[in-house]
């Protein structure tokens, strides 16, 4: 029997990765949605009225399996991935879109529902209960099941449609990252560049079996050059390729893969009677519309602005005193801010790095984790894992009771897609009684050890494994009764709130003597050095809030558009999109939208925006936990109770506010941002 589709028979019933074979997925695959079209006819075929248990119950904890088999293949589609596996991809996503609209367009299905639905008032169900009565009955109506039967088969065309070509613009930018580099055979064409990112050069070099240095689109690699070198010739080079991601014109090109994307989204939200893909999105989140969602970015944009407007000049003055430069450009921006920096605040990554090795960064997330929320990390290796990389821990509470497995995996490679994210390998519910704990695992692209140096954080790699290790918190401390409400099954403009709080103790004196030790002194991090840190936490906010607004009105531009039929170009799109939010001139041969992975291939589609909204959430929450200390048990305690153990079992603002004691106030995050007095 396919190990894929039993129970496993593991330590927690994790993952059996390496006993896995790549051959294995599609077969077990098919076999699950087999097995979950039978629980599904076993719903259907019931002769006794529609209850709540019967039907909606019983069809939350259907296809378990299923989605066991599904999230391992598509977390290594994206962490350990190969073209066998992305051959693979392309074969099960179909089959899955057309199951998951086997389900949504089912009549018989959709009665018992409706049945249920109807006569919730005469109910006696919990709040979460009712949630997820609400939940499923819109998962139907929302998906076409009050569709005429000739609508429901185009909805599933459309569908299958957009699984395959999110997959292939996915494919290709991930193809185009890895296949460009910039090979420097001539010491001195890396000059300003730090030791470590020069050994790291040397060694990618060794790797692909040539002599000098290796510069690669990989973040780790990309990043430093941008930063650092003074060669500015060959920082444009790697810009411009960074850039032109999928605007190649060539096998790669996503140009009309986005056209069809936004196309087809469209004209799916049409058929469900949505007037745009945004409308479709949004009336699911806190949000709840576009025009919302526009009000919200544009008078962000209001503040942040006039503040952009300055830091720009500034730094377009110094770039020009410096060395002459007549116009900035893309890829002076990271260079010059960096040398900016350092002579007002005196402070560049290279000084904090050696004070963040990676191990003393997750012991501190893991010492501030226990200190707020009572938790105890064990690294054990008696988990299997789906690469050497990747460290497996067991997460207990206070009293030593078993609370989640938690997988970590830092390095990139070439299997790896760019970024850093959070997933569930399992997620956590209540069934016969027992509380099933989860399995979470983060994932980023740090800086590798070298020979000589261990692993050593930039303070933005910092600020990202807290980020990730807050949504792993809203996954492992999940504590709800159903699969499909649990952890971070919650509205995506509220999913960043937990993420982002936790970045806030990564700037505070407290947190960081717990765990920025110097690698080769053991040395505390210097109070100066924190205090520097703070002050240059504003530093060229309001360009940085620009940046993000500008994302934020590209989503919303190819999402919220009543007409994407009549986009022709997504570069002449795009620029319309920036006008409001640009700073440097625009640079023809790149295009932003052709390698907007968060949109176009993850589930970010018209929720660009959340990042900012939960910004405004959590600059309110970290305001309560100040007024009562950084390590309140109390605040803690609160924020466990309605936030991080509650999921989507209620709206969020309701579970905010109970957290809070009131609404979140945009003041907080304008005052932390410098864009209004404190």
């Amino acid at each position: 029997m396919n190990i894929l589709n039993k129970p496993f028979d593991t330590q927690f019933h994790t993952a059996p990765f390496s006993k896995i074979k790549n051959e294995d997925f599609l077969p077990a695959i098919k076999k699950g949605i087999e097995d979950a079209k039978a629980e599904i006819d076993a719903i259907t075929n019931n002769t006794e009225a529609p209850t709540f248990q019967n039907t909606i119950e019983a069809l939350d904890f259907s296809g378990e399996q299923l989605d066991r088999i599904s999230s391992i293949f598509f977390n290594l589609n994206s962490a350990e991935t190969n073209d066998e596996i992305q051959k693979i991809a392309q074969e099960v996503s179909p089959l899955l879109s057309e199951f998951s609209n086997d389900i949504t367009l089912n009549e018989t299905l959709f009665k018992r529902v409706k049945a249920v639905y109807d006569a919730k008032d005469s109910l006696d169900l919990t709040t979460e209960q009712l949630t997820l009565l609400n939940k499923k009955y819109k998962g139907f109506s929302r998906n076409g099941a009050n569709l005429p039967e000739d609508k429901k088969q185009q909805l599933r065309d459309i569908d299958k449609e957009l699984s395959k070509l999110k997959l292939k613009f996915g494919e290709n930018v991930l193809a185009e990252t890895n296949k460009y580099e910039l090979h420097i055979t001539n010491e001195a064409d890396l000059d300003g560049l730090p030791e470590s990112a020069k050994e790291e050069a040397k060694q990618t070099a060794e790797q692909k079996g040539k002599d000098g240095w290796m510069i690669t689109l990989q973040y780790p690699s990309y990043i430093p050059f941008m930063t650092y070198a003074k060669n500015r010739e060959l920082r444009k080079k790697l810009a411009l390729a960074f850039g032109a991601k999928g605007f190649n014109n060539d096998t790669l090109d996503n140009q009309d893969i986005v056209l069809k994307i936004a196309k087809l989204r469209h004209q799916r939200a049409n058929l469900l009677g949505y007037k745009t893909h945004a409308h479709f999105v949004l009336e699911e989140r806190m949000a709840k519309n576009p025009e919302t969602v526009n009000t919200f970015l544009n008078n962000l944009l209001e503040k942040a602005k006039p503040a952009a407007e300055r830091e720009f000049k500034t730094l377009s003055d110094f770039a020009k005193e410096l060395d002459g430069i007549e116009q900035l450009q893309k890829w002076d921006g990271g260079y010059y801010s960096e040398k900016l920096k350092q002579k007002l605040f005196d402070l560049d990554d290279e000084k904090l790095k050696p004070y963040f090795q990676l191990e003393n960064v997750i012991n501190g997330v893991f010492t501030i984790a226990e200190k707020l929320y009572g938790l105890q990390f064990e690294e054990i290796n008696t988990i299997d894992k789906y690469h050497d990389d990747v460290l497996t821990y067991k997460v207990a509470d206070s009293d030593g009771n078993y609370i989640s497995v938690f997988y970590a995996d830092f390095f990139p490679r070439a299997g790896k897609r760019n970024g850093a994210w959070m997933t569930v390998y399992k997620p956590q519910y209540v069934k016969n009684g027992e509380n099933s704990r989860p399995h979470i695992s983060i994932v980023c692209n740090f800086t590798k050890p070298t020979k000589t140096k261990p692993s050593l954080l930039t303070f933005n790699e910092v600020t990202t494994l807290f980020h990730e290790f807050g949504h792993a918190l809203h996954g492992m401390l999940a504590n709800t009764t159903y699969p499909s409400i649990s952890g971070t099954s919650v509205f995506w403009d509220f999913v960043e709130l937990p993420s982002q709080v936790l970045e806030n103790w990564c700037y505070e004196k407290e947190a960081l003597e717990l765990f920025a030790t110097h690698y080769e002194t053991g040395e505390v991090i210097p109070m100066d050095l924190i205090e520097k840190i703070k002050a240059s936490a504003t530093f060229h906010e309001g360009m940085q809030t620009l940046r993000q607004l500008s994302f934020g009105l590209l989503d919303m531009s190819w999402h919220a558009n009543e007409a994407p039929e009549t986009i022709n170009s997504v570069k002449a799109h795009e620029q319309k999109a920036f006008e409001n939010t640009k700073l440097y001139p625009d640079v023809a041969e790149n295009c932003m939208s052709t390698s907007f992975s968060h949109i176009f291939q993850g589930g970010y589609s018209s929720g660009y925006y959340s990042y900012k909204w939960a910004e405004v959430l959590d600059a309110d929450a970290f305001e309560f936990f100040k007024e009562e200390g950084i390590f309140s048990k109390n605040v803690a305690q609160k924020f466990k109770d309605n936030v991080l153990s509650q999921g989507g079992t209620e709206d969020p603002m309701t579970l905010y506010k109970r957290f809070r004691g009131k609404e979140p106030q945009p003041e907080a995050l304008l005052k932390r941002a410098g864009l209004i007095e404190k």
